[in-house]
């Protein structure tokens, strides 16, 4: 068996607790793999160190080359980035809202409503972005059948209530 690489930690333990204070979690794990090998400065092996800390060895393989290849910069710092931004502008949200309530020009379909967003409000959206859009924001679903009729009379509904036999008690 190889012996364990001996990694030499410029930083001291102050500076790496206050580091791993202020960091985030994917960072701090980074860090906390830092202290260990200073904790050990005989030199730890990659597994017994992936060990301590819950993680792969192999994660433990590139905090350890990134430290040699840039140091404390390279250990906190990340590539990963936030959220997408929204597509779909919070004017545009309201319209095509208001267009999904709307009872009397209902669309059919998805297709339908990619068609009139692209002619109304003059963006192209890939089907899929919007049906998981519509799922997410407006409660929609895919081909359900509507309550009732939209062009229901309701004041004919009031008055067959009211002429109806009503049934009798069991």
């Amino acid at each position: 068996m190889a012996s364990p690489k001996i990694i030499l930690i410029k930083e001291s333990t102050s500076e790496l607790k206050s580091l791993l204070k202020s960091s985030i979690p994917l960072i701090a794990i980074r860090i906390r793999c830092l202290l260990e090998i200073k904790k050990h400065e005989q030199g730890i092996s990659k597994r017994e160190l992936a060990d301590i800390l819950g993680v792969n060895h192999n994660s433990i393989q590139s905090w350890r080359s990134l430290y040699l290849q840039g140091g404390i910069d390279a250990i906190t710092s990340h590539n990963k980035v936030g959220h997408k931004p929204n597509i779909i502008s919070y004017e545009d949200h309201l319209k095509i809202e208001k267009k999904l309530k709307d009872p009397k020009n209902g669309l059919r379909g998805y297709v339908e409503l990619q068609n009139w967003i692209e002619k109304e409000l003059g963006q192209s959206i890939k089907y899929n972005t919007l049906l998981k859009y519509s799922m997410r924001h407006f409660g929609s679903s895919v081909k359900v059948a509507r309550k009732s009729h939209v062009n229901k009379d309701m004041n004919k509904v009031d008055a067959f209530k009211k002429t109806s036999v009503k049934s009798v008690k069991k």
